[in-house]
């Protein structure tokens, strides 16, 4: 019980990573898988594959660099939210116990890891919007370095304390949603002046 728990509370981890950005994640996996430090669940050892890890290394600068782009950001959020479902349901799958079902496995990841990506990824979408917006897309290169920043720290915490993440990605969810609709309101009163 407490493996499933612990696999849940790292997957939730890994999935609000991946839904700031969807390769950081599955690139720390591998690394972590790589070096030992983590062994991936039956089904998902090719995470330890070294190609796996070049790939996924190629993929994230390329990532990376797509969101500095400006206005290419924001139309990379549109593919980059179903793949921040999938990569989170995967990475919530890849560190799932071995104590449930498989089909409770990926019932889990699938609302746990999907959902969670799900959730941090529309919140990223709508401050980037709010972002271009305000500033005519000025500000989102920093917007972009932020989210950058909360994918690896995320992922590496999610391995060292996965309970903490946990903790601290529900109240940084909290603090974005209330963000955007302060920010949103005072563009509408902007907007009726």
């Amino acid at each position: 019980m407490i493996e499933t728990i612990l696999g849940l509370c790292i997957g939730i981890g890994l999935s609000a990573a991946c839904g700031f950005r969807v390769f950081v994640p599955l690139f720390v996996m591998s690394i972590a898988s790589l070096t030992g430090w983590f062994e991936p669940m039956k089904g998902f050892e090719w995470l330890a594959m070294p190609s796996v890890c070049i790939a996924l290394a190629v993929a994230t600068l390329c990532e990376v660099a797509a969101y500095y782009i400006p206005w290419v950001d924001n139309a990379l959020d549109t593919i980059a939210t179903p793949a921040s479902m999938i990569a989170g349901t995967l990475a919530t799958m890849a560190v799932s116990s071995g104590e449930m079902s498989q089909f409770a496995s990926w019932a889990a990841a699938i609302i746990v890891g999907g959902g969670t990506a799900g959730v941090v990824q529309m919140n990223t979408v709508a401050a980037r919007a709010v972002s271009t917006g305000t500033t005519g897309g000025i500000a989102n290169p920093l917007l972009s370095t932020g989210e950058l920043i909360s994918a690896v720290v995320l992922s590496v915490l999610s391995f060292v304390v996965p309970v903490l993440v946990v903790i601290v990605v529900f109240l940084a969810i909290i603090f974005i949603v209330r963000w955007i609709r302060r920010k949103r309101a005072e563009n509408l009163d902007h907007s009726t002046v």
